[in-house]
């Protein structure tokens, strides 16, 4: 039985890595499609996060408190249920209804980006509020209001926000409820790498399962590889040059 079951492993894992290195046409259409809703959908979503998160990071006022706990109660939300909640509003008789999104392209990128928006503005707040800790003074000294401070300080601390980027892309492209829920999984149009995986597996079809886990793993592994480097970067940066926001002695 176990070397029956080693065999149907083997099997699948050398069909697997034929799909990959024969460039297959169903597998590179459903790699291309995830990574063009994906990037697609972090653009879109970092577009927006990341100011509000630049803004939030140096802004102080009634609530503010209030505000970042609902942000960070979104960090947690399943993907499942802002997949329910787009769905809902694309339906027929949602209010975006008219738009004729629902099961659509358009439709997965709304469910990844209302998905990745809340990683994006608080990870950018993070940032930016211990960026306004060390040198937000002297911007008050300069006359800085609060969005043009938060722009200066989004800007010198821009490589760090890249790595907020990074993360958003990987946290978009691995999820899979809310695009299986309102992209609808259809083979040709809304199926990505995530929810072929699912599909693929409940019937059996391990070897193009097993070629898209691999090509999922390895862009997973290319994005935290672009992260750890751009840290090393940065950090060496750090201590081989001076802020342009530190005034010298």
């Amino acid at each position: 039985m176990i070397r029956s079951r080693m065999t149907t492993f083997n099997e699948s894992a050398a069909t697997a890595l034929r799909l990959i290195t024969d460039l297959d046409p169903t597998l590179l259409a459903i790699v291309g499609r995830s990574l063009a809703v994906s990037a697609t959908a972090c653009a879109l979503a970092c577009a927006g996060g990341l100011l509000l998160g630049a803004w939030l990071g140096v802004a102080r006022f009634a609530g503010r408190g209030a505000v970042l706990t609902v942000l960070n109660t979104l960090l947690a939300v399943p993907s499942v249920v802002v997949g329910l909640i787009v769905y809902l509003l694309l339906s027929r008789s949602g209010p975006l209804g008219f738009l004729g999104w629902l099961f659509s392209f358009q439709a997965m990128v709304l469910a990844q980006a209302v998905l990745v928006l809340p990683v994006a503005a608080a990870l950018a707040r993070q940032v930016v509020e211990d960026a306004d800790t060390a040198h937000g003074e002297q911007l008050l000294s300069l006359g800085a209001g609060p969005a043009l401070r938060g722009l200066l300080l989004a800007w010198d601390e821009r490589f760090a926000l890249l790595t907020v980027v990074i993360a958003c892309f990987g946290r978009a492209i691995s999820e899979v409820g809310a695009v299986m829920i309102v992209g609808g999984n259809i083979d040709g149009f809304t199926r990505v790498m995530t929810t072929a995986i699912a599909l693929e597996t409940s019937k059996g079809d391990l070897p193009l399962a097993l070629a898209l886990g691999l090509v999922l793993l390895a862009v997973v592994l290319v994005l935290n590889t672009a992260v750890s480097l751009l840290r090393r970067w940065r950090v060496g940066r750090a201590e081989t040059a001076t802020s342009p926001l530190q005034v010298s002695a």
